[in-house]
């Protein structure tokens, strides 16, 4: 969910960090998954270091990286707040992060339910709202970027939207370009039940219907399901004939889509390996 944000006053990176599973399906990371993990750290970090503002909307460490506190040097850094609204793992990884940058940014700002303005934009976040179905997992903050009328909504971890506030955060800033991370299907009737689904496919029609978004991204999480388009089936004809579509952030970019974690076994069974290394996954895993 990295995410870079250009406006004509400044250029916004959200969740400067990448991560591979490290356990998924009883496997590590094949090779051509840790391949594609540095080519894009090196693109985030190169991002992040062209940048004004940098976004941390919580503490996982697929949306920030504590290990190279560099490409905060500069910066002004808009945070979720590291001990209101937060879980016991996160408070730690907040307070680890905060003195690894120490001195580096230009500003650090909680961002908690807050607006900042830098010229014409406008970066509105949502009071913390569940990091998906409850708080097991701590929370997060959504971001609304604003320039003129044009309005981008990034949802960070929100795992749906299954929840209402988590939805009417969305609907509120009316955007017309959305990245939302997608229900937890991989982990469906487990860690995340159908009910939660069902939720998710209609709170995301009821923001069709109420929002003038014309580019609606789901990805993330739900990319990890290689079955992904088959859950969401009635969501299709239900957003083209409101006229956009439903794509994922590779379609977006006009790439084609390639869901290396989700097709893990299949790689380990049919592309041979030259070269694995794990050294430090640790920090590259959520």
């Amino acid at each position: 969910m990295a995410t870079l944000v250009e406006t004509v006053d400044c250029r916004i990176v959200i969740d400067p960090g990448v991560a591979l599973g490290p356990w998924r399906y009883g496997l590590r990371p094949h090779e051509l998954e840790l391949e594609r993990l540095s080519q894009h750290w090196r693109e985030i970090k190169t991002h992040s270091q062209n940048s004004d503002v940098l976004v941390i909307t919580h503490y996982h460490y697929d949306h920030h990286n504590p290990r190279e506190p560099q490409i905060f040097r500069d910066k002004i850094v808009l945070l979720k707040h590291p001990e209101k609204n937060i879980n016991f793992s996160q408070k730690r990884r907040s307070a680890y992060f905060l003195k690894q940058i120490e001195g580096l940014p230009r500003e650090i700002l909680y961002c908690d339910g807050k607006s900042f303005e830098f010229g014409n934009t406008t970066i509105t976040f949502s009071q913390p709202v569940f990091h998906g179905i409850d708080s097991k997992l701590g929370y997060v903050t959504e971001v609304a970027i604003k320039e003129g009328k044009d309005v981008f909504l990034h949802t960070s971890d929100i795992e749906g939207p299954s929840l209402k506030d988590q939805t009417l955060f969305i609907i509120e800033n009316d955007p017309n370009t959305i990245f939302c991370d997608g229900p937890l299907t991989y982990m469906l009737n487990t860690n995340y039940p159908l009910r939660s689904l069902q939720d998710s496919i209609q709170n995301i029609m009821e923001i069709i219907d109420k929002t003038r978004v014309k580019k609606f991204v789901l990805d993330h999480h739900f990319l990890r399901d290689i079955q992904w388009k088959e859950r969401i089936k009635d969501l299709f004809p239900f957003a083209e004939s409101r006229g956009l579509e439903i794509i994922s952030a590779a379609e977006f970019k006009g790439l084609k889509k390639d869901l290396l974690e989700a097709r893990r076994k299949e790689l380990w069974e049919t592309v041979p390996q030259t070269q694995t290394s794990y050294q430090d996954l640790d920090m590259f895993t959520e």
